[in-house]
Parts: C-alpha cells; structure tokens; sequence
C-alpha cells in the first residue's frame, strides 16, 4: 500500500502515528500552526496561517485524521466535500462539547455522574441545590489537562466560580464523584466493524496531567468487560473509524464515564512496546482500510510522562527495559514533551524502576509508592 495519510495537528500524536506508519509504506501530512513542530521531522507540514494553507493540506493526502478534538469544524466542512476523514465529524463533534458527550453516553446507558447544564448564575445556584456540594463546574467546550475546571465545595463560591468560568459560554454543572482510581479504556474500529480493545490502563494525575499509567489496570478483570461494552456501543452507534478512547471513574456503583477522546490517547502511549499492535499503528491502519492487528499485551507495562523538563536520556537508557520517547518539544512548566515505558519482569523490579527514575526526573510525580502488576 502507497496511501499519504493528511493529519490534523502536529504534536506528539501526529509524531508517533507518522511513525507507525513509515513501515507501512504510509506517508503523512500535517496540518499545523508551528511549521517545527514534533511532527515535522516525519512529513510535511501546511500552516494553518497560510491562506491556501488547508486546500493545500487536503491536496496533499488521500484520506484524513487527527491528533486534536479541538479541530476547527470549519476545517473538516471544508475537508468532507472532497476527501474522506476518520474518524467521523459526528463524533469529533460531540467530544467537542461535554454536554453532547453526556447526552450520548445516556442515550447508550453508559453511566454518569448526575449533571446540568448551566447558562446563568442562576442555573449555577438551581444546579447547586439540585445536585449538592461538591460539584465540578467545566466549560461544555475547550479545555483540558485541568483546564477550564472549577472545584465548588460551598455555596460562597457560587459566585467566584460564575465569575471565572462565566464569560466562557455554555457550562456543565456534574456532581463530585467519589472515586477510588481513574481507568481508561481504548479501542479500534477498522472501517469493515472490526472492533479491537487494549486492556484497561489505570491512570496517576499530578496537577491535572496524567503522570503514568499502568497496564494492565491491577485488579480490573471484572471491570474490563464492562468498558469494553461501553466503548464498542460507542464504536458502533457512531460508525467509528480509527482508535476511540474512553475515560472512566471506578466507583462503589461501578464505572462512570468521565469523557471520551476521538483520537490516540496519552494513556495508550505504552502500547508502542508493551503490545503486539500499538494504537498508533491500529490507528492508521483502520484509516487507511487495512485489517487491525492484536491488541494483546506483550508484558505488564508502565508508561511515565516527562513533563516540563528533560531528563539526561542516558540515565533513562541506563535503566533496564526503559524505552525513552523525547517529541522535539521545548521545555516548558507543566507541558508533555516525552515519555518513558517501563517493562519489568515483576513488580518487585517495577517499583524498583520507578523509585530510580524518581531520582532521575526534574519533576518525579508520584512515583515512589510499591506499584503491583
């Protein structure tokens, strides 16, 4: 196969499905507004800023995907009339607005948190008595990594939370959930309905942004046929094409979907070494119509973020069975610019990595505590 896959965006997602596809004899374009982004290095890159910049972009591929739910819909209007996307517009549509989301995970009995939506401050005091304190009140559009988000634990707050989140538009009102860990799950749909699923990560956040995910998620056996039902209603209502992710809460009540992702995820990085097939080649593989490959683990696995600064890269290598991912990107407080995927042959030996790179990393997260696979 000799097909040119045209992305939107140039991140690190963009980087890694690039290079998944290089032996597959793919090529890939970006559509970008840094023209030196991560993904420069693996194709070319139109700028968003150029006036022709996007016709250019959807002359330059046979088919498209992207790396980024905020993609302009604008863009993919124009795009749809003449060439083919994956996934479909519907579903970056309805990840594009937490109230669409929520809309869709109810009408497919997928279980959530109680939520309202709100539009005035006093939606925001009827959502208060309606749903009880605390309650998470985000912007229905936009943000991530924490952003966009404000924690309401009493009832003077009503006001300061309006006052920063307000101006932003239409808001969701959900109610706190008491959680013991969030998991997700990530699947693939081939453009034949072939459905494959990756077993459940469980993630670690630190301020806001995933820190490292274990994979297998520990103790999720029974869990994992659950998410698997849920990912694949969505999969199927939606006519999916390419990798899906879908965000969960465990709870005493069981799983409760946060949010989904219509696009490789953070907490799937792993799955380049860690599984037979990754996500970013089961990724370009749906979209350019080839058969999906297995999603099966290869070994228990952990994959760390390095955030804001680099590492020196030969104390990581020094490490046994880490693998070091750097996306090109400059250092920055709080900003994803690499990765590192630990493979150990138990746990003893895991929570002895994690404490070794906990010395090495500028910023270490949560990395010290016995982790069990």
């Amino acid at each position: 196969m000799n097909k040119t896959i045209g992305i939107f965006g140039g991140g690190q997602l963009g980087r890694m499905m690039a290079q998944a596809a290089l032996p597959l004899n793919i090529q890939c374009t970006f559509f970008e507004a840094a023209t030196d982004c991560p993904s420069s290095a693996l194709g070319q890159v139109f700028s968003t800023k150029a006036d022709d910049g996007l016709q250019q972009f959807i002359e330059s591929a046979d088919v498209f995907s992207l790396e980024f739910e905020n993609t302009p819909l604008t863009d993919v209007d124009v795009l749809i009339k003449q060439k083919d996307l994956h996934p479909p517009r519907q579903a970056l549509a309805i990840a594009q607005n937490r109230l669409s989301e929520k809309a869709l995970f109810d009408e497919l009995q997928i279980p959530v948190a109680p939520y309202s939506a709100v539009d005035s401050l006093d939606s925001l005091k009827k959502a208060v008595e309606d749903l009880g304190l605390p309650i998470v009140l985000k912007t229905a559009t936009g943000g991530y990594d924490g952003k966009g988000q404000f924690v309401l634990r009493s009832v003077d707050q009503i006001e300061q939370a309006w006052q920063e989140l307000g101006p932003a538009g239409s808001l969701i009102a959900e109610s706190f959930v008491t959680f013991s860990r969030e998991v997700s799950i990530i699947a693939v749909r081939g453009q034949n309905g072939d459905v494959k699923t990756w077993p459940l990560a469980e993630n670690h956040h630190h301020n806001g942004i995933l820190s490292h995910s274990i994979v297998p998620a520990p103790n999720s056996t029974d869990l994992q046929p659950v998410a698997q039902d849920y990912i694949t209603r969505l999969l199927n209502h939606l006519n999916y094409v390419g990798v899906l992710t879908l965000e969960l809460f465990v709870t005493e009540k069981g799983l409760y979907a946060n949010e989904m992702a219509p696009r490789v995820h953070n907490s799937g990085h792993w799955s380049i070494e860690g599984a037979v097939c990754s996500q970013f080649e089961n990724h370009v593989r749906a979209v350019a119509g080839l058969p999906l490959g297995s999603t099966e683990v290869v070994r228990p696995t952990v994959m760390v973020n390095i955030i804001g600064q680099y590492p020196k890269s030969e104390d990581v290598l020094a490490l046994e069975g880490a693998h070091l991912h750097l996306y090109n990107k400059s250092e920055r407080e709080g900003r994803k610019i690499g990765h590192i995927t630990l493979m150990p042959n138990d746990s003893a030996q895991l929570t002895h990595l994690c404490r070794q790179l906990a010395l090495i990393l500028p910023n270490p997260l949560s990395l010290t505590q016995d982790i069990t696979i």
